[in-house]
């Protein structure tokens, strides 16, 4: 039992990041972890975190959902969670998966304010819509609660079940539109490298580089949320594209393409962000698509896809899936991805800009608990 909670805890580390561009709501991890309602087990449970994710990924139809987690300090050391739980959340913590805070309310909705994100939280923020007027749209504000299959959302504001996102804050948008360093040693979020804290070393190492996450302000100052430092100005932050993966309609995956480094996506790429598609495939895919099938770079804002593949690869324009649109893409081809456009690797593996490629949800979303043991998923009765 103690290696299945180990492989469910890897899977939901797959889920946590404090990425600008690829998290998709914002949630405070101690106040998940204490929800007992949602399983019946013991006080306190890691694993509630990965209930939570799975419900979100079920709302938004996709898979691969990530989530931005602030963690108080105190969890750390939280006596009600086994000791390689709190392990884990050290390693998230040294390797800026999440953020390690005094005060997690604050910052969890400043953070949803600066990057537009909904807020799962059983917490009502009552007396807060003056600063963050947000609060009082539906769907940006919802509370994980039991139900039949797992977590539900009921959206405080509105009703309904569907979380929603708006526009990055204009404070946001400046924010992001630049690199920040800590002075404090090895700082996980604002260093050059690493987290380089005590449990650095049990990182994993196949996963791509997190995004810088926005500074905190006080006094209108650019500050570290860990280290309560001002931040230096780093210059500009590299511009960013974010792509998603459709397999069989559902998005199974989004990744982030900078112009510092391009990305290979295949049935099994080598190389730190390559995305690898094997485990969607279905056997006549798998034949098919190359071990890195396609590469992407962004130059001067333009997304470039070339084909690296032997079979060749498509494009359908502006989304169209009619056959006599499709133009094909030969070995070692490039072409400038214009809008609306999809890279088609075989029928039905499609990959394009996230915010036009959206999913239908013919398949359910692989659920971060597959590996749970039995007794850590008691759900109430209803």
């Amino acid at each position: 039992m103690r290696f299945e909670i180990s492989k469910v805890l890897d899977a939901i580390e797959g889920r946590v990041c404090t990425d600008p561009s690829l998290a998709r709501a914002v949630v405070d991890l101690a106040e998940v972890i204490r929800w007992q309602d949602l399983d019946g087990g013991r006080p306190a449970s890691l694993l509630r975190l990965g209930m939570v994710i799975d419900a979100l990924a079920r709302e938004l139809g996709e898979d691969s959902v990530p989530v931005y987690a602030i963690v108080h300090r105190a969890l750390l050391s939280d006596a009600d969670l086994t000791s390689n739980e709190r392990m884990v959340v050290r390693r998230w913590a040294d390797d800026g998966l999440v953020e390690v805070l005094d005060h997690p309310g604050d910052r969890m909705l400043e953070v949803a304010d600066l990057l537009g994100l909904p807020v799962l939280s059983r917490v009502r923020f009552d007396g807060m819509g003056g600063r963050y007027p947000w609060l009082a749209q539906a769907g940006r504000v919802l509370a994980p609660v039991p139900g039949a299959g797992g977590p539900v959302f009921i959206a405080h504001v509105g009703g309904g079940q569907a979380p929603t996102s708006g526009d990055r804050s204009p404070v946001g948008a400046k924010l992001l539109a630049r690199q920040w360093r800590c002075p404090e040693p090895g700082c996980a979020l604002f260093g050059g490298g690493g987290g380089g804290g005590a449990f650095a070393d049990l990182a994993r190492v196949d996963r791509a580089p997190a995004g810088q996450p926005p500074p905190t302000l006080r006094q209108g100052v650019p500050t570290c949320p860990r280290h309560g430092v001002r931040l230096g100005d780093a210059g500009p932050r590299p511009r960013t594209e974010v792509l998603a993966v459709r397999i069989g309609g559902l998005v199974r995956r989004r990744f982030a393409l900078t112009e510092e480094q391009p990305v290979l996506v295949g049935r099994a790429p080598d190389g730190s962000g390559a995305v690898v598609l094997g485990q969607w495939l279905n056997d006549e895919a798998r034949r098919w698509i190359s071990r890195s099938h396609v590469r992407f770079e962004l130059r001067v804002g333009e997304v470039i896809v070339t084909d690296t593949s032997t079979n060749g690869s498509g494009i359908r324009p502006r989304g169209s899936l009619a056959e006599p649109d499709r133009i094909a893409l030969a070995p070692q081809q490039s072409r400038v991805l214009g809008e609306g456009d999809i890279v088609e690797l075989y029928p039905g593996v499609q990959i394009g800009r996230a915010d036009e490629l959206p999913s239908d949800a013919k398949f359910s979303p692989t659920s971060v608990m597959a590996e749970a043991p039995t007794m850590a998923m008691r759900l109430p009765r209803v």
